[in-house]
């Protein structure tokens, strides 16, 4: 069975034929985990903009990272900026926001005072728990074509390139 990866691979294999550098099964694999990723952040973004206009997917997306990075109780905006994969610009936009929503708090650290500490309040712990389901819902859509024993086995490889890449 194929799918639209498989023509696009095959007009590059065509147009790189003569290069041995070129890998159709790796430009096939890399592109169709590209798809995969794209069609979760576009169900993501729709069922956010059918919900609440105040709590954004944006600030979804920062309450999660402070909920699941190392330190679930406190994270410095930093670290949060980091885990996000957003500038620490944006993070402060993004935290500003969840104050004034009484979502999280920052405060400074009592031990080092020059770090600001970022912990969740029990309003956002509850509305991260209002929403983490439904998108571990989306997440399980996305990959519903495959058995729990494919599942298995694509993390075992997923994980072996992972760790190959020092990651």
């Amino acid at each position: 069975m194929g799918d639209g990866v498989d023509q696009h691979v095959a007009r590059w294999s065509a147009f790189w034929q003569d290069q041995p550098a070129f890998a159709p099964e790796v430009e096939g694999a890399l592109v169709r985990m590209k798809h995969i990723l794209r069609w979760i952040a576009r169900a993501d973004a729709t069922a956010f903009a059918a919900g609440d206009p105040d709590f954004t997917l944006q600030d979804y997306k920062t309450l999660h990272v402070l909920m699941v990075q190392p330190w679930p109780t406190e994270a410095t905006p930093a670290q949060l900026a980091e885990a996000a994969n957003v500038t620490r610009a944006a993070m402060t936009s993004r935290l500003d926001r969840l104050v004034a929503a009484g979502l999280v708090t920052r405060q400074g650290d009592e031990v080092d005072r020059r770090r600001v500490l970022v912990r969740p309040t029990p309003e956002g712990r509850e509305m991260w728990n209002r929403y983490i389901f439904e998108g571990i819902a989306r997440d399980q859509e996305a990959l519903k074509a495959l058995s729990e024993d494919e599942l298995t086995q694509l993390n075992t490889l997923l994980r072996k390139v992972l760790t190959s890449l020092g990651e």
